[in-house]
């Protein structure tokens, strides 16, 4: 219906705002009143620079918004949330044979590089893909050292990250940073024969319709796995859809399912919960755990006792995954470096699962 035929001005100005911004409301069983309260909420700035909601069920998009300029359009860094990503092209390329298996040590791929500290040659693709490759470096709590921006200074990340010095034995702890993904990547890249921009656009993003992303890449010419990595909202969707059917994408398999079980097993507390740093009220908290690349938490709130596995970036990029729900729920934003990146957490609880009714139930 065309609300400018036979309409007053005063009609058009107040209901064309509500009209450019129509969020996306597929299924009718959607509570839209609290869904609508959610959206106030975010365009007040009581959750602000929330950039997309996605929230996609029995694999329908249900809903869908943009704010603060952002539109369905829109390439938005994912930040770290891609590291999870790099997990999924690890598996790729140990579905199809080119990685012997995780437990190759990392120096088979860099020949060439002579270690000062032995501890190195320790050191296998399962230590980096679980963030416990032992070196001094870590992002995560504020211990430190933050090596990120010093290894972007460079002109050969790769080189960089292999100079790390070590901290301990691998295997020991966890200790979340970027210069461990970044060099999953680029003995992808190795293994394959490929560089990782070729390989992941082969064996995952053409197969899933991803076309439109921009990649950040090394001076050296090696793909940045570790994050920095800019796709539309939808994709994320589509990559959190893939992860939610182990591995299936339209009846395809593009990742094996055994991949998918074991990457996302996260079996690591890791001492931070992301309900506790989104600082609501009434919800139960303990710590979320880690696989490969991945993380998994309990999500107590109000009646609601679910788990959710989730890709996570600085700022409050989000493909989260809730199996119960037969759910996928994408956040992206403009939060960095603050707490406020963790506020994802109270939206899906206090507004996004309320609004939805498990599948089957009656």
């Amino acid at each position: 219906m065309d609300i400018t035929r036979n309409s007053s001005p005063f009609l058009v100005l107040f209901l064309l705002p509500l009209l450019l911004f129509n969020p996306r409301q597929i299924s009718a069983q959607v509570d839209s009143l609290r869904m609508d309260t959610m959206r106030q909420q975010i365009t007040s700035g009581h959750y602000p620079k929330i950039h997309s909601v996605l929230v996609q069920q029995s694999g329908a998009l249900k809903y869908e918004a943009y704010f603060d300029g952002y539109t369905v359009d829109s390439l938005h860094d994912t930040r770290s949330a891609f590291k999870s990503i790099t997990s999924l092209l690890a598996g790729i390329a140990l579905d199809k044979g080119y990685l012997e298996s995780l437990d190759v040590p990392l120096l088979q791929f860099f020949p060439d590089f002579n270690p000062k500290d032995a501890r190195k040659e320790q050191i296998s693709l399962r230590h980096l893909l679980e963030m416990r490759g032992g070196f001094k470096v870590e992002e995560f709590y504020g211990i430190g050292p933050y090596l990120e921006d010093e290894m972007w200074e460079t002109d050969n990340w790769v080189k960089y990250a292999l100079e790390v010095p070590m901290k301990e034995k691998p295997g020991l702890n966890f200790s979340y940073n970027s210069c461990e993904p970044m060099l999953v990547g680029a003995a992808l890249s190795l293994a394959t024969g490929k560089s990782i921009m070729d390989f992941s656009k082969e064996h995952l993003f053409e197969p899933l319709g991803i076309i439109d992303y921009r990649w950040t890449i090394s001076p050296e010419g090696y793909g940045m796995t570790a994050g920095s990595f800019f796709m539309k909202p939808r994709d994320m969707v589509k990559l959190g859809e893939l992860v939610l059917q182990e591995g299936t994408w339209q009846g395809q398999s593009i990742i094996s399912a055994p991949w998918i079980s074991t990457s996302t097993r996260c079996q690591t507390p890791i001492d931070f919960s992301f309900v506790r740093y989104s600082r609501m009220d009434d919800a139960a908290v303990q710590s979320a755990r880690y696989g490969y690349y991945w993380y998994k938490e309990r999500l107590r709130y109000q009646g609601i006792d679910t788990v959710v596995l989730f890709a996570s970036g600085n700022g409050g990029q989000y493909i989260m995954i809730l199996p119960d729900w037969d759910m996928v729920v994408v956040f992206t934003g403009g939060n960095y470096g603050n707490w406020r990146g963790k506020l994802p957490f109270e939206i899906l609880l206090k507004y996004i699962l309320p609004s939805f009714e498990k599948p089957g139930k009656n």
